[in-house]
């Protein structure tokens, strides 16, 4: 079964976000999908015809990590994108924020400052599944640094194709339009 790229065209008109920002970043992400269902097809096809073993196989089968997760990574942030409201700082993910960090506002200035590192990534506010803890973590590329057996509560992509178009190198300016659009709903809805 192939991989469908979502429709995020509902999050054009997001303040901070440009019209031009939004449909490149679109098209990178549907990149990924398709690059993903020609590995999956690609490697089903090794494997009928008994060429697993091979260095070709393994490197598209360490090929899709890159893909796979710049596809799903990119489905997490637009998910996360689009809201208006303010955190509840009465449910329970303030409630957990606060208990982990300290405060709301402790997690919020190491969320942006783990954005605001030199370097590309994504910045990853993960909960541990086995202590139900929340860490914000820093992902260098798609497939390498991700912690393993955690699920991903809220996603910002730091890549500069994200930001660059509309902010230039101004990459806090960036993460300040990303907090002015957090649908804390969605991220809400992953916390367990």
């Amino acid at each position: 079964m192939a991989y469908e790229a979502k429709d995020y065209s509902k999050l054009i008109g997001m303040e901070g976000f440009s019209e031009t920002l939004l449909k490149n970043h679109f098209t990178l992400y549907q990149g990924y999908v398709t690059n993903t269902n020609k590995l999956a097809d690609t490697l089903a096809a090794m494997l009928k015809d008994d060429k697993v073993g091979t260095p070709e196989y393994d490197e598209l089968k360490r090929r899709m990590g890159w893909e796979f997760n710049g596809m799903r990574l990119h489905e997490y942030y637009f998910d996360n994108l689009g809201g208006k409201a303010a955190l509840d700082k009465s449910g329970k993910l303030a409630k957990k924020l606060a208990a982990d960090f300290g405060n709301y506002e402790n997690w919020e200035k190491d969320f942006r400052g783990t954005g605001a590192m030199r370097g590309i990534g994504w910045v990853i506010l993960y909960q541990d599944n086995v202590t139900g803890k929340l860490i914000n973590q820093w992902i260098n590329e798609h497939d390498v640094g991700h912690l393993a057996g955690c699920v991903s509560i809220l996603v910002m992509d730091v890549f500069e194709h994200a930001f660059i178009t509309d902010y230039g190198l101004k990459r806090a300016d960036y993460i300040g339009a990303f907090f002015k659009n957090i649908n804390w709903a969605v991220v809400e809805s992953r916390l367990k």
